[in-house]
């Protein structure tokens, strides 16, 4: 298991990321707000969580949507996956969008999002002037089929 250590930015403490399963990938990260955010249809704002994070050198953490924020109410992340490095010290902000038709009220301490905790593979990128040819080729967006 891979540590990752928390600072708390707020001064009456904050929710650390919590699995709710066993087998779940993705710990639930609450807002942490003075005062609740409403979110209006096709608005985006940065929600504050409160948490500063130390990652482990080699993984990042991918900020996902929460499904059930998403089926019933049209609430997710903007640049999802998110990606926080693990150089990042700064208070992590959830990008939320409204997608739905309704306002939408976050309240201090509502789950928003989770986090994913990955391994990072790094590239070596080498210019060429040539690559090899596969079977699609160039093809792009929906060359495969539907």
């Amino acid at each position: 298991m891979n540590i990752v250590e928390i600072k708390c930015t707020a001064s009456d403490g904050c929710s650390l990321p919590e699995y709710k399963t066993k087998g779940a990938a993705g710990a639930d990260v609450c807002a942490n707000l003075s005062e609740p955010v409403v979110l209006a249809p096709g608005e985006v704002k940065l929600i504050p969580t409160g948490l500063c994070c130390a990652i482990p050198e080699g993984y990042e953490i991918q900020v996902r949507p929460r499904s059930g924020l998403a089926a019933k109410h049209g609430i997710t992340c903007l640049n999802t996956p998110g990606t926080i490095d693990s150089d990042y010290r700064g208070e992590i902000k959830v990008i939320l969008i409204n997608l739905g038709k309704e306002n939408f009220t976050i309240n201090n301490g509502d789950r928003i999002a989770q986090f994913v905790v990955s391994p990072v593979t790094i590239g070596n990128f080498c210019k060429v002037d040539i690559l090899s040819d596969t079977e699609r080729g160039a093809g792009g967006f929906g060359s495969t089929g539907c």
